[in-house]
C-alpha cells in the first residue's frame, strides 16, 4: 500500500530531477498525486513517466517563463512557455480568481501548456476562497467527431467545482468522451476489454479492443452513437477545444501536441502547444453567498433524498465518489498496478531516487 505523502514526495522529486525549481516541483506534484487520491488512477502517477518521456523529447521546459500576454480587468491570456500544465494551471486558475475578487468574475485561456493533471483538481481551488470554479482543456487527438473515421479531438475533460454550506462542494469532473483515455490505458495494462461503445476501430466500426486506438482508431464521443446522443458529446469536446485553444492561441483539434507516446507531434501545427480555460465567479457578485450556499446545501440534500431505483442505495452527488474515495484512501493508502510500480521503480534507477 502507497500513501497520498510518499507518493507525492517520489513525484517531487522526480520533478526537481528534472530542473523544475522546488516551489514548482511542489506544485506540480501535489497536482499530481490528487489524481491518485481521488480515485483518478489514470491521471496520477501512472502519468508520471509520460511527464518525463515529454521533458526528454525537450518539448516540456522545467523552468518556464509563465506570464500574461493580455489582458482586461476580468480576462487573461497566458503563455505557459512550454511548461509542466501541472504548474501552469494553477498558476493560471490563481489569476482568474484573483480578478474574481477584483471585479466579480475571472476568465483565463491558457496556450504553450502541456497536460495539466486532473481537470477537477484546478476547479477546486477556487472553493478555498468561495467561488465558483471551472476549468478544462484540450488533450490528445484521439477522439473521432459524430460520423468521423478521423480523430480530431481529445477527451476534452469539463470541471466545475461549486461551494455549498454544510453539504460538501458540487464538483463535476468529466471527459467529453463516453471513456476517457486514462481508463483505456487502465485496461491496457490488466490486458482486458473495453465496454462496448467507448472505441470504434480506423474503419468507423464497433470495437472492444482496448490497443484499437493505437491500431489507428478512435476514441468515441459521450453518448458513443448518434442514436445515443455522440453528437451531444461532440459538441461538448469541441466547445473545449475552442475555448482552451483557439481563443488562446494554443494548437486546436488534430493538431493539438498528443500526451501519448504513439502519435506524432504535427509539423503544420497552427498555434503554440497544449490549451487551457479556467474560470472563477465570486458568489456575492450574482446573490448573498450564504444565501446561495444554503440553498446548495438544499439543493444537495433533495438530490441524495430523491427516491432510487431497485438495487441503489441512494443518488450520488457530483464529487460524491471522489470524496468518499479520498477519505477512504487518506487513512488507508492504496496500491498501486503492477506496470505502474514497475514504471515508477525505472524513474527511480533513472533518477538515483529511493523508492
Amino acid at each position: 500500500m502507497y500513501t497520498y505523502t510518499r507518493l507525492k514526495d517520489f513525484a517531487y522529486q522526480v520533478f526537481v530531477k528534472m530542473g523544475c525549481p522546488a516551489h514548482q516541483a511542489e506544485t506540480a506534484s501535489k497536482a499530481l498525486v490528487s489524481a491518485d487520491l481521488r480515485g483518478v488512477d489514470s491521471h496520477g502517477v501512472a502519468r508520471l513517466s509520460g511527464y518525463v518521456r515529454l521533458w526528454e523529447g525537450k518539448r516540456i521546459k522545467p523552468k518556464p517563463d509563465i506570464r500574461i500576454i493580455h489582458e482586461t480587468p476580468s480576462t487573461a491570456v497566458v503563455d505557459g512557455d512550454s511548461g509542466l500544465g501541472l504548474v501552469v494551471g494553477p498558476i493560471a486558475m490563481k489569476i482568474a480568481m484573483k480578478k474574481a475578487k477584483e471585479v466579480g468574475t475571472g476568465w483565463v485561456s491558457v496556450k504553450n501548456s502541456n497536460h495539466f493533471g486532473i481537470a477537477g483538481y484546478h476547479s477546486m481551488l477556487a472553493l478555498s476562497e468561495d467561488m465558483i470554479g471551472i476549468s478544462m482543456t484540450n488533450a490528445s487527438p484521439l477522439v473521432a467527431p459524430t460520423w468521423s473515421k478521423e480523430r480530431m479531438l481529445g477527451t476534452n475533460p469539463i470541471a466545475v467545482a461549486i461551494p455549498a454550506g454544510e453539504e460538501p462542494p458540487f464538483v463535476a469532473d468529466f471527459a467529453t468522451t463516453t471513456a476517457a483515455n486514462g481508463k483505456l490505458e487502465i485496461l491496457q495494462r490488466k490486458q482486458e476489454d473495453t465496454p462496448l461503445g467507448w472505441i470504434q476501430d480506423k474503419e468507423g466500426q464497433p470495437s472492444t479492443n482496448a490497443f484499437e486506438v493505437k491500431n489507428g482508431g478512435a476514441l468515441l464521443p459521450l453518448g458513443s452513437d448518434r442514436e445515443h446522443g455522440s453528437h451531444k458529446g461532440y459538441c461538448l469536446g469541441s466547445i473545449v477545444d475552442i475555448f482552451s485553444a483557439v481563443l488562446s492561441g494554443a494548437s486546436y483539434g488534430p493538431w493539438a501536441p498528443p500526451f501519448v507516446s504513439f502519435l506524432p507531434v504535427a509539423d503544420d501545427m497552427p498555434g503554440e502547444g497544449l490549451g487551457h480555460f479556467f474560470g472563477a465567479m465570486r458568489i456575492d457578485a450574482f446573490q448573498p453567498k450564504e444565501h446561495f450556499k444554503s440553498h446548495m446545501d438544499n439543493w444537495i440534500k433533495r438530490f441524495r433524498s430523491a427516491t432510487t431505483v431497485d438495487g441503489q442505495e441512494s443518488v450520488l452527488v457530483p464529487g460524491d465518489p471522489e470524496r468518499i474515495i479520498e477519505q477512504e484512501r487518506i487513512k488507508t493508502g492504496f496500491e498501486l498496478l503492477k506496470p505502474v510500480e514497475n514504471d515508477l521503480m525505472a524513474l527511480a534507477k533513472k533518477f538515483e531516487i529511493e523508492f
